[in-house]
């Protein structure tokens, strides 16, 4: 049986890097990133370098021909300055309107794309003040900053490629994952006095195989309809973590998630230092 044909954006950054060995093994992959290196200056082999900010779609139209599906973990870095800020974040807006424009062009059924639990900072900034005590992705995406929205409007950019409604109806299936923390080291250094940081640091953890099996089963269920009818999910990434504050529920019930990393768990010797300095003070 022949591989289904799958496209990476950001391939040399570091959420793609995570993952693509495993992809490797389970689909013909194209690479596309801006240069062919990644964070610590090692090469990635059979990187395709490609500006997706060009507005000439042609000059990179070839590489979605005959996909199935394409992962956008592309990103420009935000400025440091503020003013500088919503500039580079436009730019990473149009840049995924170029993607899904492209995608469209090409034939491509599905994108599934890397937003973020930043789409939703404002409910977060509620929680650690003990105001709500969980998110869910059906919420109104509200946030604070220009990367949060830029995420918002990467999702709600996704919604409409979906229902077709600009594009005499054919729609481009839209998987949303707002990716929470996958990483391990966002607890060192935590001690007694950074309980809420602990929290958030074990409630937003995604483990790499988790992160897998996210991207391959939103890749490969077959129907990810909303109740509308629209092909449309926004999930939650992260592991099946005890502590977490965001609702993954949908991703369990949409795509048969089934995470196999709690934090709390992996976590367990550092969190285990921490109460114990508890109750030595």
């Amino acid at each position: 049986m022949a591989k289904r044909k799958v496209l990476i954006t950001g391939a040399t950054g570091y959420v793609a890097g995570r993952m693509l060995s495993d992809l490797y093994q389970r689909y013909d992959l194209t690479l596309l990133d801006i240069k062919d290196t990644n964070r610590k200056g090692e090469k990635v082999e059979c990187v395709e370098i490609v500006d997706l900010l060009d507005r000439d779609r042609d000059n990179y139209r070839q590489y979605f021909q005959g996909v199935d599906a394409v992962v956008h973990c592309g990103f420009i870095g935000s400025a440091s300055q503020q003013h500088r800020q919503f500039w580079s974040e436009h730019d990473n807006l149009a840049m995924c309107y170029n993607v899904y424009q492209t995608c469209i062009e090409a034939g491509v059924k599905r994108a599934v794309v890397c937003s973020s639990n930043h789409a939703a900072d404002f409910y977060e900034r509620l929680i650690w003040q003990d105001k709500i005590e969980f998110v869910t992705p059906d919420m109104i995406p509200l946030s604070d900053n220009y990367y949060g929205w830029a995420k918002i409007s990467y999702e709600s950019l996704g919604f409409v490629f979906a229902t077709g409604a600009m594009h005499d109806g054919k729609r481009l299936e839209n998987i949303q994952l707002r990716i929470g923390a996958p990483r391990e080291e966002d607890i060192e250094g935590l001690g007694p006095s950074d309980l809420k940081q602990l929290h958030r640091g074990l409630g937003s953890y995604l483990s790499a195989r988790d992160q897998i099996q996210l991207v391959v089963k939103s890749i490969e269920t077959e129907d990810i309809s909303n109740q509308y009818g629209v092909p449309f999910q926004i999930f939650y990434g992260i592991s099946d973590n005890t502590h977490r504050f965001w609702s993954i529920q949908n991703a369990k019930d949409t795509i048969d998630y089934a995470p196999e990393d709690d934090s709390q768990v992996h976590f367990a010797s550092q969190i285990a230092g921490i109460l114990a300095s508890i109750k030595e003070g």
